[in-house]
């Protein structure tokens, strides 16, 4: 995408809110791989989805800064909850700020340690989680969460496409590369989800669970 057609994008959707684009711009000012940052089209898309499904209890693995979580929580049903998982315990104190104070923050639960331990100690029936972790582990992230998804609910997984670098594992044959195209190949295989990969930014997997 061009940087004209992304700029032009950008002023024909919803605003981004004042409290997201200061986190986003504290996020590039503070921190390491700040593209991690889900960003304006990005967390207004996950934002509408959220709003779209209207869940009451959403997972979150791999919460970064928090922005991401933010705009999930937008579409929470009335008495509606959203956890994240962060593997990183020097984002706790950050993080616990941010949600105290921002929008929809006092409706998330943090927890802090590896997902793969965590997802099964969290006593809920999912009906949205949003998979933005580990590349490494995204099949294994698939498998732990799926058992505990509601019929008819969604996955969503960032990072599908891998800067295009999927389409090419000969060439392009690190780990997290490796790893995302296996989890795009197990994804297609199994006849229990309906899936679309969407070509927005690094790419953005949607799964909808049959029964």
């Amino acid at each position: 995408m061009s940087d004209n057609l992304d700029e032009y994008i950008l002023t024909h959707i919803s605003a981004e809110p004042e409290h997201l684009r200061q986190l986003y711009r504290r996020t590039h000012l503070r921190h390491l791989y700040p593209r991690m940052c889900s960003g304006h089209l990005q967390g207004r898309l996950l934002a509408m989805l959220s709003a779209m499904v209207n869940p009451q209890r959403v997972l979150e693995l791999g919460a970064y800064t928090g922005y991401s979580a933010l705009c999930l929580a937008e579409g929470l049903a009335e008495d509606g909850r959203l956890h994240t998982i962060e593997v990183d315990d020097e984002m706790e104190d950050e993080l616990l700020e941010l949600f105290a104070s921002a929008p929809g923050g006092d409706r998330i639960t943090l927890h802090i340690g590896d997902a793969e331990e965590l997802i099964g100690q969290i006593d809920e029936i999912w009906d949205l989680v949003y998979i933005d972790a580990n590349k490494r582990r995204y099949v294994e992230y698939l498998d732990l969460v799926l058992p505990r998804l509601k019929s008819g609910g969604f996955i969503i997984a960032d990072n599908t496409l891998w800067d295009g670098k999927v389409t090419d594992t000969v060439r392009n044959h690190d780990a997290q590369t490796v790893a995302l195209d296996r989890f795009n190949q197990y994804v297609a295989s199994r006849d229990d989800l309906e899936t679309v990969i969407l070509p927005l930014r690094d790419g953005l997997t949607l799964m909808r669970k049959k029964c």
